[in-house]
């Protein structure tokens, strides 16, 4: 049984503590919650991160539960400063498929819908382009480095088995969900308003040319229309996001303070 000796309780406490928290906020966020990669990638990507953290954040170990019950209200803690965390960048890359939605449903798309791996759900194609090119310019832009970067500053701002929900918390998540309709219709108002125009076109086409099938070359035409316009729309995607992690950072410091406590 000498192996063992080879396990420090103080350091199993430590990485435990920062395994538990690490892998229920990763998770959290939609790019690393993703059902595409592997449950094992998954996995060894959340152990190979403990081992880099737990050696530069300071633990309270007093906080390592004891027992059963104190266990389930730590891990519980910890989900919800991680739902905290996450649901900020899930509702920014909500309004950007929220406009690929009404953009597709203005093209015709509605009934056209492709199996979206990540949730096993069928998703609208316009969707699933903005939402992808959302996610890369993030990455890009090293979005992820400024998620690593608040978990780390979690522990200092949040004790690990402690989450108070503020009411400056809750005003932060009701704003941005307000604001997610709002920056839906700012990126797809111009394919919006444009297909909106066109339709009236051949709105006027049927009326002073009644012997023409509209609805034969009026579908063809809006397809064409709205997938160039919508390519021109991707840069509002980009200037959208590269605006949304410049105030990344100064987000998840503001909402981890407040979930801490606020002192």
């Amino acid at each position: 049984m000498e192996i063992l000796n080879i396990l420090d309780p103080v350091q199993f406490r430590t990485f435990m503590l920062v395994l538990i928290r690490l892998s229920l906020i990763l998770y959290m966020f939609p790019i690393f919650s993703s059902n595409v990669f592997p449950r094992q990638l998954k996995v060894s990507f959340a152990l190979v991160s403990t081992l880099l953290f737990y050696n530069v954040v300071e633990i309270d170990l007093s906080r390592f539960p004891m027992s059963i019950p104190a266990t389930g209200l730590l891990i519980l803690a910890e989900f919800m400063v991680g739902l905290t965390l996450g649901i900020c960048l899930r509702i920014f890359l909500g309004s950007v498929q929220l406009a690929g939605q009404i953009i597709g449903f203005q093209m015709g798309f509605a009934m056209i819908n492709i199996l979206d791996p990540q949730t096993g759900a069928n998703v609208s194609i316009m969707d699933q382009i903005g939402y992808w090119v959302c996610v890369v310019v993030f990455l890009v832009l090293n979005g992820h480095h400024i998620i690593f970067s608040a978990l780390i500053d979690s522990f200092a701002l949040v004790p690990i088995g402690y989450f108070s929900m503020h009411e400056a918390v809750l005003a932060k998540i009701l704003e941005l969900v307000a604001h997610l309709f709002l920056l839906a219709i700012k990126i797809g108002a111009p394919v919006i308003t444009s297909l909106a125009f066109v339709s009236v076109g051949f709105g006027l086409m049927a009326k002073f040319s009644p012997q023409m099938n509209v609805m034969i070359v009026a579908f063809p035409l809006k397809i064409i229309a709205g997938l160039l316009l919508f390519g021109l729309t991707l840069e509002i995607i980009r200037y959208a996001t590269q605006n949304y992690v410049e105030e990344f950072k100064r987000l998840l410091t503001y909402l981890l303070f407040y979930a801490g406590g606020g002192g």
